[in-house]
């Protein structure tokens, strides 16, 4: 079993065999982060190959200074972005008719829902409402570089991102409450 460090250092030198060991080694991780973009598994998939072409081209410009891992989460997240925008419009959502703001605490929601039924609720979400929720609770992103990355004002972002809360309070809520009635 080779160490990251020689996982990295063979695919800078194009052995093939530590490319294959360093893409298994982290493409578990990186699907995860492409799929909260993404709607779906499919285009999550998508996302990660085009990311770990570009990591394996870009190989050279990692200095080694900080995580080897968050560099690659970088390049998938901008890769998953490049994806949002050739593909759908990142514009704020207009018409949120019919959302209530329940009031869920943190216990409830993390005691009776799954983390892959989360994740779907998250992959629901409109593109902007999916990005900028992403973007700022995963990345850990301020409205402002949310703003200056998507092209966008700092009030559309955190108007997303309020309005992203309330749809996913109002998804998370049955399926608390169900999980309260079964395990209660």
């Amino acid at each position: 079993m080779e160490t990251l460090q020689e996982e990295i250092k063979g695919s800078l030198a194009g052995n093939a065999m530590a490319q294959r060991m360093l893409y298994r080694r982290l493409a578990g991780k990186m699907l995860l982060v492409c799929m909260r973009y993404m709607k779906n598994k499919t285009e999550a998939e998508d996302v990660l190959q085009e990311g770990f072409m570009l990591v394996f081209q870009k190989l050279d410009q990692y200095n080694g200074s900080g995580s080897f891992e968050g560099w690659i989460r970088k390049i998938m997240v901008n890769k998953s972005l490049e994806h949002l925008r050739k593909s759908v419009y990142l514009y704020p959502m207009k018409d949120l008719s019919g959302i209530n703001d329940y009031a869920i605490s943190t216990e409830d929601v993390f005691g009776n829902i799954a983390s892959k039924d989360l994740l779907r609720m998250i992959q629901e979400l409109p593109p902007a409402y999916r990005t900028i929720f992403n973007l700022y609770v995963f990345e850990g992103l301020k409205h402002k570089e949310i703003a200056e990355m998507l092209g966008i004002s700092e009030g559309t972002s955190k108007s997303n991102l309020s309005d992203a809360r309330k749809l996913l309070k109002k998804r998370i809520q049955p399926v608390t409450k169900q999980s309260l009635v079964v395990n209660g």
